[in-house]
């Protein structure tokens, strides 16, 4: 891509660093673009096993709603057959350790934006628009899960500061957005974009 990369969010002019506010109990963040694909293959086949942690330097992760990850990227599990592959971009090296055996490769291009929602009441905030259990235990770092927000599609990934990276498609994400901050103000709400990543 030859110019600045179309950010979905841009129209709110969020400034790096958003509004210092030291009342907020929430802060919400518009992460820049991340590359992504979909991975699909069987988890039963050891010959796809291999090549994808040839090809990723990590094994898949096999159970459900569990994340794997190396040092640039990382991996989500979807399906019994389908992991979200964050931070690849193009993926040549991985499609070509696959090469033998049966699998598929879905580039997402700008498909999804990442809104980061942390703070000590970034729960509260969820717990009003996503029926996942947040507080039973299965939703900690290292795991992932789809369910809704709001009516709309999402996929939850917890950070281990206690934070959450919500991922959703570009098209969603200014409604998103605003539901995220309007059930946030009951808190106190620091809102921005995120820094650029390596």
């Amino acid at each position: 891509m030859t110019g600045p990369r179309h950010q979905p969010l841009a129209h709110l002019a969020l400034l790096a660093g958003g509004h210092s506010d030291a009342d907020a109990a929430v802060t919400l963040r518009a992460l820049p673009y991340c590359p992504s694909l979909i991975l699909r293959g069987e988890s039963d086949d050891v010959a796809f096993l291999e090549g994808s942690r040839a090809g990723l330097g990590f094994d898949l992760p096999l159970a459900p709603n569990h994340v794997a990850g190396g040092n640039s990227f990382s991996a989500l599990w979807l399906g019994p057959s389908e992991w979200l592959i964050l931070g690849l971009n193009g993926g040549e090296r991985l499609g070509e350790n696959l090469g033998g055996c049966r699998h598929a490769l879905v580039p997402n291009g700008d498909g999804l934006q990442i809104i980061e929602l942390s703070g000590e009441r970034a729960a509260d905030v969820l717990a009003k628009l996503c029926p996942l259990d947040l507080q039973g235990g299965e939703m900690g770092p290292g795991r992932c899960a789809r369910s809704i927000l709001a009516g709309i599609t999402m996929t939850l990934w917890p950070g281990v500061d206690g934070g959450y990276r919500i991922l959703v498609g570009r098209s969603f994400a200014d409604y998103v957005w605003r539901i995220l901050a309007d059930a946030g103000l009951e808190f106190g709400i620091s809102l921005g974009a995120g820094e650029e990543r390596a």
